[in-house]
């Protein structure tokens, strides 16, 4: 299984000029698609997946590095296991309801100066989660975040569906969520490793200082835009523009998909850390960031998958890694540790996956206002996991994992069946 030297993204990057404030007029259309769009193997190729992978690794980090803390909120706050899912579900709730105004800003002011933006205050926004002094506060502030790492996603999947060649997207789109797993892993596993050191705190202060450090330098190494055409952002645009996407045939279903495949996994890492801790295994805090290591095969997939889906169709491959997910969410009902972590593995290299599938997929089949499809389809993805997500703490606190397990396997169901029905849809001239 071929897999991206990380060594290869720490090539120097030239400084690019950011779009000012109010952008200039914009280039024509003919100008526009004759300038050649970014192809493996060019230098600009390089430094634009560079500076994606390192927005993505952010992005998951800030989102996620809460999840390991959930026990530790609930102790410390006298919380419930339900509740204390918030501060993670009170990110994605901000950040799903906010893609569509991050949408609109880039629009406007471009896509480079929006991810920057984001990028920047959302680190600033982890490190005062270090300072808070009772749980709505943190939870506040989590919000906030939330609503500042909007600028990102939404807009870096616009900025890969416009500026790379096709042949070449679904690689970079892997790329990109390959940096998205092992920010995942790093704010998770480091998150967990910190608090036993340093306290929950201080792990949060670390993370937000290593996400301002990847802020400065993606602002560095971003290339500009070279096929993107400013344009004034008007409701009703907006509003017809978003009407023709839910009329397409099949971008609602890969909405949906996308909205059930994080819904699912969040919640598997939600709440196994609550069993692992608890009196059947008795692990530590410690023991148990080991298993959100696994991120990295999310890392590995999401690249490989992509790939495939290049060479072989998406319509060929997206079904498969939704039964691979099922089958590794069946696992962990195991009372054996290692087939526990041999499910996850399964249930983490299926769904990075699969997003990575899904959300390319959204850009291809999106021949205009691509942006706005690439913020609905986010906005779907991160609402499912905060709505999966914390309704499946009500499902472990009433029936425990097996209780857990029953409702994910009938997300996953829906799921693969949405995803067979997508091998009929006809393609698009």
């Amino acid at each position: 299984m071929p897999v991206p030297d990380p060594s290869s993204l720490a090539a120097a990057i030239p400084m690019p000029s950011l779009p000012a404030a109010i952008p200039a007029p914009a280039p024509s259309s003919c100008a526009a698609d004759a300038t050649p769009r970014l192809q493996r193997g060019t230098r600009a190729f390089r430094n634009a997946n560079r500076a994606l992978f390192l927005g993505g690794f952010a992005t998951f980090a800030l989102v996620y590095c809460v999840q390991p803390l959930l026990p530790v909120f609930a102790r410390e706050f006298g919380v419930s296991a339900a509740h204390s899912s918030w501060s993670l579900s009170a990110s994605t709730a901000a950040l799903a309801l906010s893609l569509l105004l991050a949408s609109m800003v880039s629009d406007r002011y471009g896509r480079t100066v929006t991810m920057s933006s984001a990028l920047m205050a959302s680190a600033l926004c982890a490190i005062a989660c270090a300072l808070v002094g009772d749980f709505s506060q943190l939870l506040l502030l989590r919000v906030l975040l939330g609503i500042a790492v909007a600028g990102i996603p939404a807009v870096a999947m616009a900025y890969l569906s416009e500026e790379f060649d096709p042949g070449s997207l679904g690689y970079a789109m892997g790329l990109y969520i390959a940096g998205n797993a092992l920010g995942g892993m790093t704010g998770r596993v480091v998150t967990a490793l910190l608090a036993d050191y340093l306290g929950w705190r201080g792990a949060l202060a670390a993370i937000g200082a290593v996400a301002l450090l990847v802020a400065l330098e993606f602002k560095r190494s971003l290339p500009p835009s070279r096929h993107f055409r400013p344009r004034a952002v008007r409701l009703a645009s907006l509003v017809s523009g978003a009407a023709g996407h839910f009329q397409d045939r099949g971008l609602p279903r890969l909405f949906l998909i996308g909205f059930l495949l994080v819904g699912v996994f969040v919640s598997v890492f939600n709440y196994l850390g609550f069993r692992l801790l608890g009196p059947e295994f008795g692990l530590s805090q410690s023991a148990v960031s080991l298993v959100f290591s696994l991120y990295l095969m999310g890392m590995f997939s999401s690249v490989w998958i992509g790939r495939l889906s290049d060479r072989l169709g998406r319509r060929r491959v997206l079904w498969i890694v939704v039964l691979t997910m099922l089958a590794g969410l069946v696992l962990t009902l195991s009372h054996a540790l290692p087939l526990i972590v041999l499910g996850v593995a399964m249930l983490t290299f299926g769904f990075f996956g699969g997003h990575s599938v899904a959300s390319s997929w959204v850009g291809r089949r999106a021949l205009e206002n691509r942006a706005l499809a690439s913020a609905l389809y986010l906005s779907c993805y991160y609402l499912g996991a905060s709505v999966i997500g914390s309704a499946a703490g009500w499902v472990w606190e009433a029936g425990g994992w097996p209780g857990v397990v029953a409702a994910l396997g009938a997300c996953l169901g829906l799921t693969l069946l949405l995803s067979l029905s997508l091998r009929k849809l006809p393609a698009l001239a």
